[in-house]
C-alpha cells in the first residue's frame, strides 16, 4: 500500500509540474503575441500619422490658405505699357504730326555749356515729335549724360536715359528709323537717337551728340535716326567734357566730368 501511495503522490506532483509548465508557456506565448501586436499597431500608427501629415500639407499648399498668389504674367501688363515687340510702338508715342513738318530751333544746356540746336521735323517727323513732346513735358531736365565715346572712329556723348544707366525704358519706344546717315558717317554736330542693336523700334528718349566725325556701321535694322544738329557751342563741349576723358581711361564709358541736362528750350 505504501508503494502505491508514493507512486500516486509522485504522479500528482508530476501532473502539477506539467500544469505549471504549461501555464508558464501559455503566459510567455501570450506576452510574445501581445508584443508583436503592439509593435504592429505602433508601426501602423506611425504610417497613419505620416500619411495624414503629408495629406494636410498637400491640401494646404494646393487648395488651402497656403496656395501662393500667382504672379502677373506679361499678358496682364497695363495696356499703356505693353511688352515691346519688333515693329510696334510702346507707350504714349506722340503722333509724327507734332513735328509740324518744320525746322525747330532751341538751346540745350549740359552743365553750364549752352548748345544751340536745330531739329529737322521734315526729315525725321516721328523722332522730332518725340523729342519735342519729351522736352515740353520736362522729361529731360536733370537727366544725365551717362556715356562718352572717344575712339578713332567716333566721338560722341549720349544723354537722356530714364534711370541714368543707359538702360532702355520699357514703357516707351518707337520706330521705324528715319533719316539715317549715308554710308554710316555722322558728321560732327549731329544729334541722333540711340537705340538697341538690330531693332529699329527700340528708339526712345535717349539721344547722342557727335562732337567728332563718327563712323557708325549699320546693323540689320539700319542706321540711327538723325533728328537735328548742334549749331553752336560744340567747341565748349569738347573743351570742358570730352577733353577730360572717360572714367578709368576707357574709350567708352562714363565721362570723368559728371554731366547732366540743366536746361532745354525749343521753339
Amino acid at each position: 500500500m505504501a508503494g502505491n501511495k508514493s507512486s500516486e503522490r509522485e504522479a500528482r506532483e508530476a501532473r502539477e509540474r506539467l500544469r505549471r509548465y504549461n501555464a508558464r508557456q501559455a503566459v510567455h506565448e501570450n506576452q510574445l503575441a501581445r508584443r508583436r501586436r503592439d509593435n504592429i499597431l505602433a508601426v501602423v500608427g506611425v504610417v497613419i500619422v505620416a500619411v495624414l501629415a503629408a495629406g494636410t500639407q498637400v491640401f494646404y499648399f494646393t487648395a488651402g490658405p497656403g496656395v501662393p498668389t500667382p504672379a502677373p504674367s506679361a499678358s496682364e501688363a497695363p495696356a499703356a505699357e505693353p511688352t515691346a515687340q519688333a515693329g510696334t510702338n510702346v507707350g504714349d508715342v506722340p503722333d509724327p504730326s507734332l513735328s509740324e513738318g518744320r525746322l525747330w530751333t532751341g538751346d540745350l544746356t549740359l552743365n553750364e555749356i549752352a548748345l544751340g540746336i536745330e531739329l529737322n521735323g521734315v526729315a525725321a517727323p516721328q523722332g522730332v515729335a518725340s523729342f519735342v513732346a519729351s522736352s515740353q513735358s520736362g522729361y529731360y531736365l536733370g537727366k544725365t549724360c551717362h556715356r562718352l565715346v572717344l575712339s578713332a572712329s567716333a566721338g560722341l556723348i549720349q544723354c537722356g536715359s530714364f534711370d541714368g544707366t543707359g538702360a532702355s525704358d520699357p514703357t516707351f519706344s518707337f520706330g521705324p528709323i528715319e533719316n539715317p546717315a549715308v554710308d554710316g558717317i555722322y558728321p560732327a554736330g549731329t544729334i541722333a537717337l540711340a537705340r538697341g542693336g538690330n531693332d529699329g523700334f527700340s528708339q526712345g528718349r535717349q539721344f547722342f551728340i557727335v562732337f567728332q566725325d563718327a563712323t557708325l556701321p549699320d546693323d540689320s535694322a539700319g542706321g540711327y535716326t538723325i533728328i537735328g544738329r548742334v549749331t553752336s557751342g560744340l567747341d565748349e563741349l569738347l573743351a570742358q567734357i570730352a577733353s577730360a576723358g572717360i572714367v578709368d581711361g576707357l574709350e567708352d564709358g562714363a565721362p570723368v566730368v559728371p554731366t547732366s541736362i540743366t536746361s532745354l528750350t525749343i521753339q
